[in-house]
């Protein structure tokens, strides 16, 4: 197949990557990926603290423990998963901001 050449009054375009909109983009394209990883971590972190919770609530009433007492353990249960699931997704930010200006510093030297 031989390939048809643009008519003269068509306009050229040249594709040649610029450095400045490269740049752009790949920022913004981290900020996006970075907002979205929260939000997935999150939700996460919520079903597993909803299934752990279930869980409980399930093994408790199979075994035919008391209502009010297999209650009170699924939410105790549900509450520590989510306060650890939030405390680890802290952890990790902090952590990652830590790393970050750890390479920072140690290029500055």
């Amino acid at each position: 197949m031989a390939r048809q050449s643009a008519s003269g009054s068509q306009p050229q375009f040249e594709f040649e990557p610029d450095p400045a909109l490269e740049a752009f983009i790949e920022a913004r394209a981290a900020r996006i990926a970075k907002a979205q990883a929260f939000a997935w971590r999150f939700r996460l972190v919520t079903i597993e603290t909803l299934m752990m919770a279930a869980l409980v609530l399930a093994a408790g009433l199979a075994l035919r423990q008391p209502t009010l007492l297999v209650l009170r353990a699924s939410i105790m249960v549900g509450g520590g998963c989510f306060a650890s699931g939030i405390l680890l997704i802290g952890l990790t930010g902090a952590v990652d901001r830590a790393t970050a200006r750890l390479r920072l510093w140690w290029r500055g030297k």
